[in-house]
């Protein structure tokens, strides 16, 4: 693949390590040559950089094997999956899983992506449902705006949410931006 066909989502190989490619800009500065501007995530420890590329410049695509697996329980080590076809069960670390730790139940399935009996990256649902665990009461004064409070979420998560969400409430929470989008 070159360059310029790198899209949003691609998994391709940067100096020796796994990427996912985050955004692709074509830039023509004034009277220079056309590039393009790629970001790229390091799906081992989440780093984010920024490179230039030819257009025609090669990149090595990696292909990643998706498999429907179930999370089972997080302990001392990790976060512990079971895959979905043969039951065979493995771990995750908080480093692979980052932020999205916060999104997972027990008996949640996902997909995870596989490359070469490894797994690598960990696909949420768009929107998940998570119980309030905290929330402090709400009390409305003289506002113009809607107001909102924290609380926090059965996995450790903290989310912005209106003043009539109480403990106990099940609430919708979108995992790409962490915000809170209704009750369940």
């Amino acid at each position: 693949m070159q360059a310029r066909d790198a899209k949003k989502g691609a998994i391709v190989l940067h100096q020796n390590e796994m990427h996912m490619v985050t955004e692709a800009t074509h830039r023509t500065p004034g009277n220079l040559r056309a590039f393009f501007q790629i970001t790229l995530k390091n799906l081992k420890n989440g780093r984010i950089v920024q490179t230039r590329f030819a257009p025609d410049e090669p990149l090595e695509r990696i292909t990643l094997d998706p498999k429907q697996c179930q999370f089972l329980y997080k302990d001392g080590q990790g976060f512990h999956f079971m895959d979905m076809e043969n039951y065979h069960s493995f771990m995750l670390t908080e480093e692979i899983l980052g932020d999205k730790k916060y999104y997972l139940k027990e008996g949640m399935e996902i997909k995870i992506d596989f490359h070469e009996e490894k797994p690598i990256f960990p696909e949420l649902p768009g929107i998940v449902i998570l119980k309030v665990t905290e929330a402090p009461p709400g009390v409305r004064g003289d506002s113009v705006s809607n107001t909102v409070k924290v609380a926090v979420c059965e996995t450790g998560l903290k989310v912005n949410v209106p003043l009539f969400i109480d403990e106990g409430t099940e609430i919708k929470v979108n995992t790409e931006t962490g915000e809170y989008v209704g009750r369940a």
